[in-house]
């Protein structure tokens, strides 16, 4: 198994000692969520808390993950890095697959790109997009980023996008891995069609059990059961080694951890000695007794 820290939008000072802590620790990697800003009035629900609602984010101090991941690289160069998840169809391909391209070249290859649906209207109306074919946007951004990450003369041309032939430099030496998160049905199957991965957003473990199962009837539908493919999930059950057994059993690669509950509404108060304190405990009861992930040895 391997294991991966979620740093639950703290204190901005405390990411890059955090970072050094983790990698001393044993820990495989370090994982950013994404959130652009926080509006005044808003309509849609949050699908993934018990009430919908979006206030547990308010105030909350979001950095933006890739900026900061290269930071975090510089002083931790031996993790690897993942967005988990960057909301993709609020934002401009061809610019993205630019900033994809410098954190995959400025990590060394250290970095899988996690990338889902904003469940909030607000978040493409403050960014000029439509919320409207916004699936369809996503399956042809992937298509994008990937073919312009190749380093060769790329163009796309769609309902949506009409991309002249043109290159980036530099680009990484090795794909980089997209990752896709969502609960839905068309989110599990746009995963197992064009996904290299799959970022579970939390739950209980039947109900996790009940979403990889889909998926691999899924990959088998669509022919992509033969290829790699990394699951990581959010689950209370890394924090004992029957728990992580569990989640191995039932397919997952990598657990995502953390250490508060982000969605109670409550502000980070702890102290970074007391996050140090956490994550020595993990390492030390956890991740140098679990079995490793066969990658990861």
């Amino acid at each position: 198994m391997k294991f991966t820290f979620h740093a639950t939008m703290c204190p901005p000072e405390h990411y890059l000692p955090l970072a050094r802590t983790v990698q001393e620790h044993g820990f495989f990697g370090f994982t950013l969520p994404d959130s652009i800003c926080y509006p005044k009035e808003a309509s849609t629900l949050y699908p993934y808390n018990a009430d919908g609602t979006r206030q547990f984010l308010e105030d909350v101090p979001f950095l933006e993950p890739l900026t900061a991941i290269p930071a975090l690289s510089a002083v931790a160069p031996e993790l690897r890095y993942s967005t988990s998840v960057v909301k993709l169809p609020i934002r401009n391909p061809v610019l993205m697959a630019k900033q994809v391209a410098t954190v995959a070249v400025m990590t060394n290859n250290r970095f899988a790109f996690g990338v889902g649906l904003s469940p909030w209207s607000e978040d493409f109306e403050i960014c000029g997009e439509r919320w409207a074919g916004r699936g369809k946007r996503m399956d042809e951004m992937i298509e994008i980023i990937r073919g312009l990450l190749s380093g060769e003369f790329f163009g796309y041309d769609s309902e949506y996008y009409q991309i002249p032939e043109h290159k980036i430099c530099p680009v990484p030496t090795q794909p980089v891995p997209v990752l896709i998160g969502g609960h839905s049905d068309a989110a599990l199957k746009r995963t197992a069609r064009i996904g290299d991965g799959w970022i579970h957003a939390g739950g209980d473990i039947a109900t996790l059990q009940s979403y990889i199962e889909r998926l691999n009837a899924y990959r088998r539908e669509f022919g992509t059961d033969h290829k790699p493919f990394e699951i990581h999930a959010i689950s209370a059950e890394a924090f004992t080694l029957d728990g992580v057994k569990q989640l191995e059993d039932i397919g997952v690669t990598e657990c995502i951890v953390g250490f508060r509950d982000p969605y109670a509404g409550e502000k980070d108060t702890t102290s970074l000695e007391e996050k140090t304190d956490q994550i020595k405990w993990f390492a030390d009861n956890i991740i140098a007794l679990a079995t490793p992930y066969p990658e990861a040895v």
